[in-house]
């Protein structure tokens, strides 16, 4: 892993770690947990949610729908796509293999603890964070815990409770208090902070004529590296450690 790319080979990987793989060609990714025997602990849409989204007229359903990565015809593992109440659309909890995880997609692992520098010379949000991850052996205690429990980490939220977020608490235990904000994943916070960077300086070009395209695209490329920044949860105010026992009365 470097600074260019966090690709990771399967021999690498250890349980605990937080690996991610790209979906729609590189439009997205998705995130999980992995406990190792070859298996991974992620959160996805559940099908409800999913048919609830496609009733109201909800443009994101192709997205929604890619983003649930079991398969309850796997050949290799007879517990993968195991997750709580199935027969009700399931929590949003699953456990995958490997294979169905990444669906053909490369593996990449998301680093904890980086400095400032390396998390603003990586464009992309989802990742890294400054955040340090606790034990590996804890890390695996709660993803293993959200699984086992009916109600697994709530209700899945594309920009507020997504793949990524549920990875990033398993990692660290931190959890928002902000419940009407944007959540603790980078990749919803560059959705958000890349088209709100160029609104915010386009008046710029009134006020500073002279700066021309190249100071007007710096000046949009630092206001969108400074609020990739403020939302990481290694440096956000509004995030404390919750024990995931307690985790029910949170979300």
């Amino acid at each position: 892993m470097g600074l260019l790319t966090n690709r990771a080979e399967r021999s690498e990987i250890k349980p605990g770690d937080h690996i991610y793989t790209y979906r729609a060609v590189f439009a997205y990714s998705h995130h999980g947990i992995y406990v190792g025997g070859s298996k991974v602990v992620h959160f996805t849409r559940t099908e409800s949610s999913i048919a609830g989204a496609d009733k109201d007229g909800d443009g994101d359903k192709l997205m929604l729908l890619n983003l649930s990565s079991s398969s309850s015809s796997c050949p290799n593992f007879p517990d993968c796509g195991f997750q709580q109440q199935p027969n009700s659309g399931g929590s949003g909890v699953v456990l995958s293999c490997l294979d169905c995880f990444l669906k053909n997609g490369s593996l990449y692992c998301f680093e904890y603890g980086v400095s400032p520098c390396v998390f603003h010379a990586k464009l992309r949000g989802g990742t890294c964070t400054t955040a340090p991850s606790d034990p590996p052996e804890t890390v695996v205690h709660r993803a293993m815990h959200l699984l086992l429990q009916n109600n697994g980490f709530g209700n899945y939220d594309v920009f507020r409770n997504n793949c990524e977020d549920f990875a990033l608490y398993c990692k660290t235990g931190l959890l928002s208090l902000d419940k009407m904000g944007v959540g603790r994943s980078g990749q919803a916070s560059s959705a958000i902070g890349a088209p709100l960077a160029a609104l915010v300086s386009s008046p710029l070009r009134l006020l500073m004529p002279a700066a021309g395209p190249v100071g007007l695209a710096a000046v949009t490329a630092g206001m969108y590296c400074m609020s990739r920044y403020a939302t990481d949860i290694g440096v956000r105010t509004d995030v404390v450690k919750v024990a995931v026992e307690d985790l029910p009365a949170y979300i």
